[in-house]
């Protein structure tokens, strides 16, 4: 096996490792949120409870220029519904390998509107965890990720992945 060969290998097992790490963080998330299993999560906060998983970050956990837009939005069922299927369908697409392009790309939106929430950030003048995530999602949504450790292959080659590229 060439040198070139044994990088390109590790890069992909590096790939993978990314996806998988981040769409279990994605899911976990979600779980937490509609369990309450008290992580960040309390069982009297959860969404089964009938509380809003949104609603103590957007009215506590925001600063900066656009807080009052995102206090604004507190409770919003609609806000509730579209984070949570973002967490969900991200986060289980990222662990399976599937659509990994329209995952990495959604899940980038998805960083990219939770950094907005806090900006400018609290420790640093630019960069947070958020921006970090956004281009490691970028990363997974151009190098086939799911190929490796996941079903990316299988999915590629599916009917509908190749009529619409995009959901690969």
């Amino acid at each position: 096996m060439t040198t070139g060969m044994r990088r390109y290998l590790k890069q992909e097992y590096i790939w993978a490792t990314a996806r998988i790490a981040l769409g279990w963080m994605l899911f976990w998330a979600f779980i937490d949120k509609v369990f309450g299993l008290g992580f960040s999560t309390t069982p009297q906060q959860s969404w089964i409870s009938g509380s809003s998983p949104t609603t103590g970050f957007l009215k506590f956990g925001v600063s900066g220029i656009f807080a009052d837009v995102f206090k604004a939005m507190a409770g919003n069922v609609f806000v509730d519904v579209f984070f949570m299927a973002g967490l969900l369908l991200v986060g289980i697409a990222l662990l399976l390998g599937i659509g990994t392009k329209i995952a990495g790309y959604a899940g980038a939106l998805l960083m990219f509107i939770l950094y907005l929430t806090n900006v400018p950030p609290v420790h640093n003048p630019l960069i947070d965890e958020h921006i970090i995530y956004l281009i490691v999602l970028i990363g997974i949504a151009n190098v086939k990720a799911g190929h490796t450790w996941g079903l990316g292959k299988w999915w590629s080659n599916t009917s509908v992945v190749k009529r619409f590229p995009i959901l690969e």
